[in-house]
């Protein structure tokens, strides 16, 4: 602005000498000076058509590129945020089922244990019973075994008091010594 002032306060020399040493600078370099207003104005039509027509929906395009982008980066970090929940979720799963597995076994282990109690009770009840009725039997074969040997002693009592007497005895005398001596054995 204060170039225009002291411009327009210079004198007409000043000013005719300017511009006629900017008409000798574009004479030197071939500048024409209505060739050039018409490469303006085409330069400046061109930029405002390139702006409108081009610029404008490049922009628009790019700007429809980052909000997309952006969603894309939201989209991406909900997607981490799932993931780590069904990370958590599947953990929690996994702790859960591994859960229902160590009861299940343990279950699987008491039963088994249950079991194992009845069939050691089972087989300690047969072995008591094979034992008694092995006591029973030689308690059977005793009790035989002992009425066997007191008839035996019994007769050979007779027998050696028949020789030892000299005399025969009778029916009732062999029965009479034979109780005698069985009840001195059971004595």
């Amino acid at each position: 602005m204060t170039s225009f002032a002291l411009l327009a306060a210079a004198d007409d020399g000043l000013v005719a000498s300017l511009a006629k040493t900017a008409q000798n600078t574009g004479e030197q370099f071939g500048v024409n000076g209505s060739l050039l207003l018409s490469q303006v104005i085409s330069f400046l039509l061109v930029a405002f058509l390139l702006r409108m027509l081009a610029y404008k929906p490049v922009l628009a395009v790019l700007a429809e590129r980052r909000k997309l982008i952006a969603q894309g980066l939201e989209n991406a970090e909900k997607i981490k945020q799932e993931l780590a929940k069904a990370e958590a979720s599947r953990r929690e799963t996994m702790s859960q089922a591994n859960a229902q597995a160590m009861k299940l076994i343990e279950e699987a282990r008491a039963a088994a244990a249950k079991v194992q109690e009845v069939e050691t009770q089972k087989a300690i009840a047969a072995a008591e019973q094979i034992i008694s009725k092995a006591r029973e039997a030689a308690a059977a074969d005793h009790a035989l075994m002992l009425a066997e040997l007191k008839r035996e002693i019994g007769q050979l009592v007779v027998r050696t008091t028949i020789q030892a007497t000299g005399k025969v005895l009778t029916i009732e005398d062999q029965k009479r010594l034979a109780d005698e001596t069985n009840r001195q054995l059971a004595a």
